[in-house]
């Protein structure tokens, strides 16, 4: 399978691309961490992936984007380069969570299988999901929502990792609400950040389950209500 992943939910500017030719399976990865230049940076890294692999756009068999939760800007920039994309080559899409890749990352660095992902949402709220991982695949085990740190509902026992931006603002209050044993999963100040190469296998399973997306139907999911956005894409008419 030809799948092209891409990511600009936050801070990081992520692309991954996995191929599958005669020389077997490769994945070739960019992520660099500028903000407020994915814009101009990610039409370029997935054309640099691209042509360092030899594929031509039009065998890609699908391009997974970010969709979200994160910045609302960084959102529709991943979206809008996906949407570009999967016209050029005719294939669909497959919309990722931001929050699900977070926890993939944690598990493929640090082989956390329990992971609570909170993300600064601003506005004193954070973008929050809990995963575990299952035959193979970190899966959530509750749903994604934008919440203040004083009103999420967190495990009581066991042992979880501490993902994400949210926990180093909040990760007093956070810690306050549960007696399960928390692990520090980045101690920096920014916290973990979602990377494309973590998206490939999720996006490969929904592709074979048939979790994809017409071009035109893609649209990021923001959690937050209060979003300006532009009038809703229709479908192209036949």
């Amino acid at each position: 399978m030809n799948l092209l992943a891409i990511d600009t939910s936050t801070d990081a500017c992520s692309c991954a691309l996995r191929v599958t030719d005669d020389k077997g399976e490769r994945t070739l990865a960019r992520h660099l961490v500028e903000p407020k230049a994915h814009s101009r940076l990610l039409p370029g890294l997935a054309g640099d992936l691209l042509g360092e692999a030899g594929v031509d756009l039009r065998a890609l068999d699908a391009v997974a984007f970010g969709r979200g939760p994160g910045s609302f800007t960084g959102l529709r920039i991943a979206c809008a380069v996906a949407q570009g994309i999967g016209f050029g080559a005719g294939c669909p899409l497959v919309a990722v969570s931001t929050l699900r890749t977070i926890a993939a990352g944690a598990n493929r660095a640090k082989g956390a299988e329990h992971v609570l992902v909170a993300l600064d949402a601003r506005m004193g709220e954070v973008y929050f999901g809990a995963f575990e991982y299952r035959q193979g695949m970190m899966e959530a085990v509750s749903n994604e929502r934008v919440i203040s740190p004083e009103a999420v509902e967190l495990p009581r026992q066991g042992t979880w990792f501490a993902v994400g931006s949210g926990w180093i603002r909040y990760g007093g209050v956070l810690r306050g609400r549960t007696s399960a044993q928390i692990i520090d999963d980045d101690p920096s100040k920014t916290g973990r950040l979602p990377e494309a190469v973590d998206m490939l296998d999720l996006a490969q399973r929904d592709f074979a389950a048939g979790n994809t997306l017409e071009p035109w139907a893609a649209a990021p999911v923001y959690l937050r209500n209060k979003v300006a956005t532009a009038s809703p894409r229709r479908a192209p008419s036949a």
